[in-house]
């Protein structure tokens, strides 16, 4: 990462030392049981790895942006992407949206339990029909005296079931399509929440995946967060600080798959010689590491164009498809080096595979990323 000063280095060493601690011996039985404990998130918040670049005054550690994707990164890098994606949703992006866009009181009743793990946040778009269109979600708020009444449905919704905090995007202007939507703080211990099944997937077993349910749910006025409408706009505003944190979840998975495949061609011989004294081997790996080390220069200097900021949604953009679309690369090209025993679930490599391939459909497909590209240089 970039800045990489003496304060980088005590944050490093501390992120890796509570996941030994904590995460470590318990990773595969989550995986298992898909889901992180709720007991952890509130471990990670007493070790200090939640709310790092908060402000202190909410219970943050007021340390730099790029801390918070360093947490990320290292947690992909170990092959907790389960978890990377729930911290990521929580601490890199639901966090953000009240800092920028809430009221102080919103802030003072939010983030202090979410830097304290005591509440799991999610952040509610996708619907079972619409994705990436958010002009077609169908999920509704209307004003009311009693405040606001929201009926509808969400799926793919990563915390669903550890969520205190929903953000919930609905429709205030049903007309008005993306220019309708407004952004709510749901609080999903009040009446007509309700969580689905948790949804099972490929990969990502730890990371808690659900359909979410609104029904007639009332919840208070000064539960909108931001303006009326603004909601599209204030997700544009936001979009960069999330695919960053995709994008460093894509790092440091591709860093992890190639440190253990390096291990492994140097241990494993066929044919009389280690699998990385063949050519084709090592041409593999050198196109890996090529590819690792262009996506780490091109992240760091959107780091820095995001802390002056100067990052577009273009930016953002083309940093998701390609770090995304490198790291299914990276990982099906490690996990053929290890040939069949890839394909077994005892060889680490095999999560590292099917844990990737999330990436470029989640935070906005590939194919949504170049359109979005090829807008800013077309026009509509």
């Amino acid at each position: 990462m970039p800045n990489y000063d003496e304060d980088t280095e005590l944050f490093k060493s501390m992120i890796n030392r509570v996941l030994e601690q904590e995460v470590a011996p318990h990773y595969e039985q989550w995986e298992k049981e898909h889901i992180v404990p709720k007991s952890t998130w509130q471990t990670l918040g007493a070790a200090g790895m939640l709310g790092i670049d908060m402000p202190e005054e909410y219970g943050g550690a007021g340390a730099k942006m790029e801390i918070c994707q360093l947490a990320v990164q290292e947690m992909a890098r170990q092959n907790y992407t389960g978890l990377a994606t729930g911290y990521n949703i929580h601490a890199n992006i639901c966090m953000p949206y009240i800092l920028h866009i809430g009221t102080e009181d919103q802030r003072q009743q939010w983030l202090p339990k979410m830097i304290s793990g005591d509440c799991v946040a999610a952040i509610a778009m996708t619907e079972p029909g619409a994705g990436s269109d958010l002009a077609a979600i169908r999920t509704t708020a209307k004003r009311t005296d009693q405040g606001w009444l929201i009926n509808g449905a969400k799926i793919f919704i990563t915390n669903g079931i550890n969520a205190g905090l929903v953000i919930v995007c609905a429709k205030t202007n049903p007309e008005a399509g993306a220019k309708g939507v407004s952004l709510f703080l749901v609080d999903t211990s009040l009446p007509g929440f309700a969580t689905g099944k948790g949804i099972d997937k490929i990969g990502q077993h730890s990371s808690d995946t659900a359909e979410l349910f609104f029904t007639d749910m009332m919840v208070p006025h000064d539960a909108l967060l931001g303006e009326e409408n603004k909601g599209f706009m204030y997700l544009m505003q936001e979009l960069p600080r999330e695919r960053l944190g995709v994008a460093a979840q894509a790092l440091g998975a591709s860093i992890g798959a190639l440190d253990l495949t390096i291990d492994y061609v140097q241990e494993r011989k066929a044919f009389g010689q280690r699998i990385a004294d063949f050519q084709n081997t090592r041409f593999k790996l050198a196109e890996c590491k090529a590819e690792i080390e262009m996506a780490q220069a091109y992240l760091n200097h959107l780091v820095d164009k995001y802390n002056a900021g100067e990052m577009t949604s273009t930016d953002a953009a083309i940093i998701k498809l390609k770090l995304t679309e490198m790291q299914c690369k990276v990982t099906d090209e490690c996990l053929q080096l290890f040939g069949g025993y890839g394909y077994t679930t005892e060889y680490p490599i095999s999560r590292f595979y099917v844990d990737a391939r999330i990436q470029t459909i989640y935070a906005g497909t590939s194919e949504i990323m170049k359109d979005v590209i090829a807008r800013s240089m077309l026009g509509k």
